[in-house]
């Protein structure tokens, strides 16, 4: 189960930048479970912007709307805008875990422990 240490946050950068492999296996003692755990929390990241874009945009929605009402909504527009520019999920998750903002259980771990 993966939870953020605190609620996602809009300022990530948005370049790519080659990552360091030791750092990102020293969260977990192993890559492939240190990168799991990032495309774990990608996929929740990515999901919780779907489901604001979508609430935002059921917003504008009427029931009268023509086709020249929602070309010209500015509004709607500005909002699909943001969220395009918005990093990458996985680069917003990769970024939590470098900064140690990512808590990881891993249920095999802890019997063994």
């Amino acid at each position: 189960m993966l939870k953020p240490k605190r609620a996602l946050k809009k300022e990530f950068r948005t370049s790519i930048v080659t990552q360091n492999v030791e750092e990102i296996a020293s969260h977990t003692g192993n890559i492939y479970e240190s990168l799991m755990s990032v495309s774990k929390r990608a996929r929740q990241i990515s999901t919780q912007l779907k489901e604001e874009l979508n609430q935002k945009i059921a917003e504008f929605n009427t029931a009268s709307d023509s086709l020249e009402e929602v070309f010209e909504n500015r509004e709607q527009i500005e909002v699909s805008k943001y969220y395009e520019r918005l990093p990458k999920p996985s680069i917003t998750a990769l970024d939590e875990l470098l900064a140690n903002e990512l808590i990881i259980k891993n249920p095999h771990r802890e019997e063994k422990s």
